[in-house]
């Protein structure tokens, strides 16, 4: 089964659920987050390679660290721990490495962290930490509140909110640009053992954002979809495993592919790219 979720942009396919009632929380995409471990340079390298612009490393008063690839009102982060930090963040220890995270945006964390509750899930304290940014030759804080809602809510990974204190520190005219032509984020693959299940959940969640789009498959659809250039952990009922792109120059991103060992898949509109050690796939729709 193949479902394009209706709550984001069209209905679920072959599932017989009915609308469902008006959402209450209006959902503005913000991140992905790609978990490392203790492996972000190895990570960091190979986005490099298919000639993304990163921004410098950057260290969290949390206790981890992460590189961004930015584009106009949302990003990709790279997160990692330091192999000797003083202080570790066990819940990226907790989740397995690769695409673990969805973050919506939010303009007054408190807020947000009241009405979710009032929609019936469950959330963690609302959360307040910070990074240094060296940006132009200049030194600046970048400061957020974020709203996580509680362990398992979503099985696929984490999904919060992230207020941006301020964001003149994390969207800098530099990092907006990439050479290898890709504009942005426009979807995510989560493959689900249970896809109405999981297409219930996300409709529980909010109102869409027309400019980003959650893609849920089954297992068996997923093998077809991804050309199996990357399998799935059959332990897990749902998980993320696939981000999607918006544009991209194809033979130097196929050169680079090829320059990295990374298997590839082209198809009309369409170029996947593997990066197994992190069991993700990137598709780059041109």
């Amino acid at each position: 089964m193949t479902a394009k979720i209706g709550w984001w942009r069209a209905a679920v396919a072959c599932t017989p659920c009915l609308p469902p009632e008006e959402p209450s929380m209006p959902l503005v995409f913000d991140h992905l987050v790609i978990n490392n471990h203790f492996a972000l340079e190895a990570t960091r390298d190979l986005f490099a390679a298919l000639g993304f612009t990163l921004t410098p490393e950057s260290h969290h008063s949390l206790g981890s660290m992460n590189q961004l690839v930015m584009f106009n009102g949302h990003y990709l982060e790279l997160i990692g721990l330091p192999r000797h930090g003083e202080r570790i963040r066990q819940e990226l220890l907790d989740s397995p490495r690769g695409i673990d995270g969805v973050v919506f945006r939010s303009t007054d964390a408190a807020a947000t962290a009241r009405q979710l509750r009032e929609q019936g899930f469950t959330v963690q304290p609302v959360q307040h930490f910070s990074r240094e940014v060296a940006a132009d030759g200049e030194r600046g804080e970048a400061r957020f509140s974020t709203v996580r809602l509680a362990a398992g809510s979503f099985a696929a990974g984490r999904v919060y909110f992230c207020q941006h204190h301020t964001p003149e520190w994390v969207w800098r005219a530099p990092w907006l640009s990439h050479a290898n032509g890709v504009a942005g984020i426009e979807a995510l693959t989560v493959v689900s053992q249970n896809v109405e299940q999981e297409a219930q959940a996300w409709q529980q969640l909010g109102a869409p954002d027309p400019a980003f789009q959650l893609q849920l498959l089954t297992p068996s659809a997923w093998r077809d979809d991804s050309a199996g250039l990357v399998s799935v952990d059959e332990s897990r009922p749902s998980q993320f495993t696939a981000i999607h792109f918006r544009g991209g120059n194809a033979s130097m991103l196929i050169q680079a592919a090829r320059n990295a060992g990374l298997p590839l898949h082209q198809r009309p509109g369409r170029l996947l790219i593997a990066m197994p050690a992190i069991h993700t796939l990137l598709e780059f729709r041109l």
